[in-house]
């Protein structure tokens, strides 16, 4: 006879970075967790807010068999929650985002599983937020896209419609650093200006977040040193954050972080 299911799982998205960005709810299912699988980018202050819960790493490293290690969380997400336990699967971002939330969805769903998503502030509209940078703006973007960097390989990928990238006012890529030349190449020759604005937005909402602004002509000799995770910006809406950015010359302006007025990031 099959085990009865009393166990059930969470996929929680942990937003851009800062720990206080979790929403209310994943918080809460946080502190009831009895297991906690986790990604790279979630930080030991996010996993702070389940002191009680088993803690095992999940993450992906660059290079490694990716969907070896996705079945690999498949199986542990079912049998934890075959065995009875409340698990949590925390992801940086959105889990629907790029964040192969709707996979383990599937899996759980097929095994019966009862799973519940919480929601994640993606990292593609509070890194330019968080830059001062809006992604759409009344008579300058009406329209964002969002794309997965780490697709743009050479010409001939397929993965992204450049013709779409090139259009959208606004076309973000996140995962998008080393794939950055083919990126800045793809957009130039499908139309896009190499005078077009471009932010490269690094560690967003952390003490180590830096800005870098240019335009598609001249961004990559910006680039040395500069890490993942990064979300990229391109368009109009780029020129913005100039004007918007100024207001942090006002001292009764603090950072995001209104818990700790104190604590005013450079954001540059």
């Amino acid at each position: 006879m099959t085990q009865p299911v009393t166990g059930s799982v969470y996929l929680i998205g942990g937003g851009p970075g800062a720990a206080d960005l979790l929403t209310l709810r994943a918080v809460r299912l946080l502190q009831r967790a009895d297991i906690v699988l986790y990604d790279r980018l979630v930080s030991t202050e996010q996993l702070a807010f389940a002191p009680q819960a088993e803690k095992l790493y999940v993450g992906k490293a660059l290079g490694e068999n990716s969907q070896a290690r996705q079945s690999r969380i498949h199986r542990l997400l079912v049998g934890y929650a075959r065995a009875g336990r409340m698990v949590v699967r925390l992801k940086g971002g959105d889990p629907f985002v790029f964040g192969r939330g709707g996979e383990e969805g599937l899996e759980l769903s097929r095994a019966k599983i009862p799973w519940e998503l919480v929601p994640g502030i993606s990292s593609s509209i509070a890194a330019p937020g968080i830059a001062r940078i809006p992604v759409t703006h009344r008579g300058v973007s009406s329209a964002y896209a969002v794309f997965a960097g780490q697709s743009a390989q050479g010409i001939q990928t397929r993965d992204i419609d450049w013709e779409i990238a090139a259009r959208i006012p606004t076309a973000i890529f996140l995962m998008g650093v080393r794939r950055l030349p083919q990126i800045v190449a793809e957009l130039v020759a499908h139309g896009r200006s190499p005078d077009t604005p471009i932010a490269v937005i690094e560690k967003a909402t952390t003490p180590e977040q830096a800005v870098l602004i240019g335009t598609l002509d001249d961004i990559l000799t910006q680039m040395d040193g500069v890490s993942s995770p990064a979300t990229i910006v391109v368009g109009p809406v780029v020129k913005l954050r100039e004007e918007l950015h100024s207001i942090l010359t006002n001292p009764t302006v603090v950072s995001y972080d209104s818990l700790a007025p104190q604590t005013v990031y450079p954001f540059s």
